[in-house]
């Protein structure tokens, strides 16, 4: 049934968020050198690699590691990065990964593929079980302004407690966080 509900919600939302998402590509491409869409290889289900897209918010030339770990992020930012990072835009592009089943609309955000203290973690939980989401109970309980144990222990409560009611007030909540502007870092200090 959620797989079902996931491919219904991401095909319904490509639509509505369509213009959109136009808009977002023509901006990026406009202001900086380099393509649209950002592909970093992320950690799935049972710590399968797959590639995720991401509007680009930071120049080509950015080193491959978890934003927070450049000694001056800010610095790699495209003219409109910081923009599309606020208003949670540059994630629009992970519908896609919902649809071809690589993610859920509702799961643990999938790790980096060289985040290897987070993916060993969520192992030892039984975390690496569940598929990542586009948002998830960590996410609108801190979203980056948690420790990697504090996002780990939030996912395996997500593992514990996981059911399509939860998930409905995941999604809500992430909704009225991201209008809200809830919890996220300061531009350029946000995770890839």
């Amino acid at each position: 049934m959620k797989r079902w509900i996931d491919i219904a919600g991401a095909a319904g939302a490509i639509v509505l968020f369509s213009p959109i998402m136009l808009l977002v590509a023509i901006a990026v491409k406009m202001t900086s050198r380099g393509p649209v869409f950002y592909w970093s290889d992320r950690i799935g289900r049972e710590n399968h690699v797959f590639r995720m897209p991401k509007f680009r918010t930071m120049r080509v030339d950015t080193p491959q590691v978890a934003t927070h770990l450049l000694a001056n992020p800010v610095r790699y930012l495209t003219p409109i990065g910081a923009w599309i990072r606020a208003a949670s835009l540059d994630e629009l592009p992970q519908l896609w990964s919902v649809l071809v089943g690589d993610m859920s609309l509702v799961g643990p955000r999938p790790a980096l593929f060289n985040q290897d203290d987070l993916i060993a973690l969520r192992t030892e939980r039984g975390v690496h079980r569940l598929t990542p989401g586009l948002t998830g109970w960590a996410q609108i309980n801190g979203r980056d302004e948690l420790s990697i144990p504090e996002k780990v222990a939030y996912d395996a409560h997500y593992l514990a407690h996981r059911s399509l009611a939860f998930d409905a007030i995941i999604l809500a909540r992430t909704f009225i966080k991201v209008a809200r502007r809830e919890g996220i870092a300061r531009a350029g200090s946000r995770g890839a």
